[in-house]
């Protein structure tokens, strides 16, 4: 989640530096549009709906319409840049897009702030379980609500006062 002492600017100008330097690399264009929509997703740590994302850009392209925005999302989603929100039909940026990785994703439910997590003993822990049910897993994504440690301390803080 964001901390107290987070860089936000730093984290946002990394993000994009790698989005523009992986689509490069992988000889894929990250054209205006999409550079635009990721950056969108960005300005916070927060899950954006794709109607957001379309009336937040409708001043930067007028001519912008749904299909353009999902394009977008669809090219982002593939090269790993951004992550799906499943059960908030929304999407984040991915802090570990120079890397393939399963998501674990961490949502308050008071400050709508998610954390992507790398997890690797729990996704291990589920790979085991999917082989003994002889289980063929196609995608995986584990999306956990709950109160975020900043929430908590808030609250806990509230609550002494």
């Amino acid at each position: 989640m964001t901390t107290l002492n987070h860089n936000h600017k730093h984290c946002v100008s990394t993000a994009l530096a790698t989005a523009e330097q992986l689509c490069l690399a992988r000889g894929v264009q990250l054209t205006p549009i999409r550079y635009q929509v990721l950056e969108l997703i960005w300005e916070s740590h927060k899950a954006v709906k794709a109607y957001e994302l379309l009336d937040r850009i409708k001043p930067l392209q007028m001519a912008a319409k749904p299909p353009t925005i999902y394009r977008a999302l669809e090219f982002l989603s593939e090269q790993g840049l951004i992550h799906r929100v499943e059960s908030l039909n929304a999407f984040i940026g991915c802090r570990c897009s120079n890397a393939p990785h399963e998501q674990l994703l961490l949502i308050c439910k008071h400050c709508q702030a998610i954390e992507e997590r790398i997890a690797a003993k729990v996704i291990q822990a589920l790979v085991e379980e999917c082989n003994d049910a002889q289980f063929i897993v196609h995608s995986k994504a584990i999306e956990i609500h709950g109160i975020c440690s900043r929430c908590a301390a808030s609250a806990d803080a509230n609550l002494s006062d």
